[in-house]
């Protein structure tokens, strides 16, 4: 028996990284999963290696269950298509927006639709998979709804304030997690009397992703490094915990897990 069985997962951001290692732990665990993202497959152009096709098939070899969407959150029509092709697969029980666009550049040139890409993508996506599937949630009497975010969301430190290189500057991915953990704990206030989980989780230091420009890590400095699966392994405790004890939490990886 696992942790998961009987339960519809949907992943967004599955195809690599955080999202990849998330769906196949909460598959291992008895989920059905729903694997989303943009990259379905080799044929769909990505720079980055690790396709939907590869994590559906890791998990179907080691016995999960698990159905891939091509979706593109950055749009409407994506979202919508979405909803519908998990709909086809039941009532969803767990929602994790993982799903992200980001792009470091200065504050003064910063592109119109650069900016809407990654609110799309990191915010509205979330709203609006919340808004589709806490009914089916509420409906079951239980739900747990989690929204990846960053230690980057944290205001900085100052004045004074170290200085930024403009084109490293991240502002609009920072304004975006922001609004994502201050959506999350509000909306887990909401639900909170339907036994519904809204949690928000950051890694307690890098995943280093394809998709993701993290500096070198410097010598010594290994163990502040993060794999994916200790990441995987926090989602899992904040998506099987009891909703009416573990909610509204703004948290990262080792809180979750005890460890370091």
């Amino acid at each position: 028996m696992g942790e998961l069985d009987g339960r519809v997962a949907l992943v967004t951001g599955a195809s690599r990284g955080i999202g990849a290692a998330i769906a196949r732990r909460f598959a291992a665990e008895g989920a059905l999963v729903i694997a989303a993202a943009r990259t379905l497959d080799a044929e769909t152009p990505s720079p980055y290696p690790g396709t939907l096709a590869e994590t559906v098939h890791a998990i179907r070899s080691g016995g999960g269950h698990a159905e891939a969407v091509r979706a593109d959150l950055a749009t409407a029509e994506g979202r919508a298509g979405l909803i519908a092709a998990t709909r086809a697969h039941g009532p969803v029980d767990i929602v994790v927006n993982n799903a992200a666009a980001s792009w470091a550049r200065a504050f003064g040139d910063f592109p119109a639709k650069q900016y809407e890409i990654m609110f799309q993508v990191h915010v509205r996506s979330a709203f609006e998979l919340a808004q589709a599937f806490a009914p089916d949630m509420r409906a079951a009497g239980e739900g747990w709804i989690l929204n990846m975010t960053s230690g980057a969301a944290r205001p900085p430190i100052g004045p004074p304030y170290a200085a930024i290189e403009p084109d490293g500057s991240t502002l609009v991915y920072t304004m975006c997690k922001a609004a994502l953990e201050r959506f999350t704990q509000g909306l887990a206030a909401e639900l909170f009397g339907d036994r519904i989980a809204v949690n928000a989780l950051a890694p307690s230091g890098p995943v280093l992703t394809y998709g993701m420009n993290h500096p070198p890590v410097p010598e010594g400095y290994e163990d502040t490094v993060e794999a994916a699966d200790e990441t995987a392994h926090a989602a899992l405790l904040l998506c099987s915990a009891d909703p009416r004890v573990v909610t509204g939490r703004v948290t990262e990886t080792r809180a979750v897990t005890g460890a370091g």
